[in-house]
Formats: C-alpha cells, sequence, structure tokens
C-alpha cells in the first residue's frame, strides 16, 4: 500500500500536480520545488500571498549544495544532531523555482525522516515544497481530519497514509543559518 501511494504522488508531482500528505511534522501541501507553475497553484489552494516563506524537503544533507550556493559546514552537524524536525534557512538558494525563494534570496530546508516522503523525494529526485495544510491565516491541521474541506477538494491527490495517526505532532524547528555560520531560532 506504501509503495503504491508513492508511485501515485510521484506521478502527481512530476505532472505539476499538488498533493496532501503525511511528513515528519504535520500534513503538508507538496510540489516540485522547482516548478513555478505547480508553486503557483498550490498557493493558490492555500490562499496564501506569494511573498510568504515555503519549507523545501530534501531526503539526504548531500543535496543540500544542488540548491545553496554556500553551506557553512556547521549545518551538517545541526542537521546530524537534532534531535526534533530541523529547517534551516539558508542564503543564496538556488536551482529552485523563483516562488520558492524569499525576496532576500534565503530558502528554508528541511531533510525529512519520513516513511512516505524520504522515498516519494528519492524516486522524484528533485525538492519538493512543504507547508502546512491549511487555508492561510488558519490554525494548523493536527490531525487529517482537522483539514479543511476546501483543500481536500483543491488538491490533485490525497495521500492515504496514516490519516488515521493520531500522535500530536509539532511544526519543525526553524533557525536561519549565514554563510559564516551565525545562527539564530526562528521558531522553536
Amino acid at each position: 500500500m506504501l509503495k503504491d501511494e508513492i508511485n501515485k504522488a510521484l506521478e502527481v508531482i512530476k505532472n505539476g500536480g499538488v498533493i496532501l500528505y503525511p511528513t515528519d511534522t504535520i500534513w503538508g501541501l507538496g510540489c516540485d520545488a522547482t516548478n513555478t507553475a505547480a508553486v503557483d497553484k498550490l498557493l493558490k489552494i492555500k490562499n496564501r500571498p506569494a511573498e510568504k516563506s515555503l519549507i523545501v524537503l530534501l531526503d539526504v544533507d548531500s543535496k543540500l549544495q544542488s540548491y545553496v550556493k554556500e553551506i557553512p559546514e556547521v549545518a551538517y552537524d545541526l542537521i546530524e544532531y537534532a534531535e526534533n524536525p530541523l529547517t534551516i534557512i539558508f542564503s543564496d538558494a538556488k536551482n529552485l523555482a523563483a516562488n520558492v525563494i524569499n525576496a532576500d534570496g534565503s530558502v528554508g530546508i528541511r531533510i525529512v525522516e519520513h516513511d512516505f516522503c524520504t522515498p516519494l523525494i528519492q524516486r522524484f529526485r528533485k525538492p519538493i515544497v512543504s507547508t502546512s495544510a491549511n487555508l492561510s491565516g488558519k490554525p494548523s491541521p493536527k490531525f487529517f481530519d482537522d483539514i479543511d474541506p476546501e483543500i481536500l477538494d483543491a488538491v490533485d491527490y490525497v495521500v492515504d497514509f496514516e490519516q488515521e495517526n493520531r500522535n500530536i505532532k509539532k511544526p519543525s524547528t526553524i533557525m536561519k543559518l549565514t554563510p559564516s555560520g551565525q545562527f539564530e531560532f526562528i521558531r522553536k
């Protein structure tokens, strides 16, 4: 069943669609992070202003260099030793859709460890967007059942995995990291 769900989601993302899927944190909306039209579609579904930041998921830290110009060495230690999901905001993003990159050139990236997300990204071979599955300004859903019907109707595919999971998950910790290695917490 999991393999089938990964295959279905992969086809939707490859074709520029938006999926509703479980992550290592909360339920998310996702699409190809290198496809501007797909990101626009996701932002429209979420009713989110384009200037608000998005998070990108990767399966391994060795792929960071493909999407960030300069990676401070400490980033790899932070990722390795993080006890909870950690999103790092890096300066100077590259090779991503322009509407994923912030106005200041930065991007938030999380190396995900999850039974669904990791193999999906491995098979896709590109990063995917991950933003909470809520309408802009509304609370993030704690469980699948909390997701607004408007979101469910608007996405191209709803992943049938972990929908019954009642473990409370929190959004990731967000840390801004400068090329010199200085960092500050945005969200703990």
